[in-house]
């Protein structure tokens, strides 16, 4: 087999009670906006999860499977990539 093209880096929870590796994947977004799970709700195929960052709510779809994969819960640090062609601007 050859070699992974994914970087391991050992991080520690935001409360520094364990550490764990995280695998590092090369992404082409580059908006990335870091958060807490607010709020999980799993469907039989779909999970809704709100993610707070800061003042802000972020809102995802995702599959169940992705979600039991990831092991979401309420209350994990988590980072929501945004892929969009178009962003949009409001002036208040």
């Amino acid at each position: 087999m050859g070699e992974s093209q994914f970087q391991v880096e050992e991080i520690a929870d935001p409360w520094g009670r364990a550490r764990h590796l995280q695998w590092l994947m090369p992404i082409s977004a580059r908006n990335k906006l870091r958060g807490k799970i607010e709020e999980i709700e799993l469907g039989d195929i779909m999970a809704h999860v709100v993610v707070r960052v800061g003042d802000n709510l972020i809102e995802s779809a995702i599959t169940r499977r992705s979600a039991d994969e990831l092991k979401l819960k309420k209350g994990d640090t988590v980072t929501a990539v945004v892929k969009a062609t178009e962003v949009m601007i409001q002036k208040d």
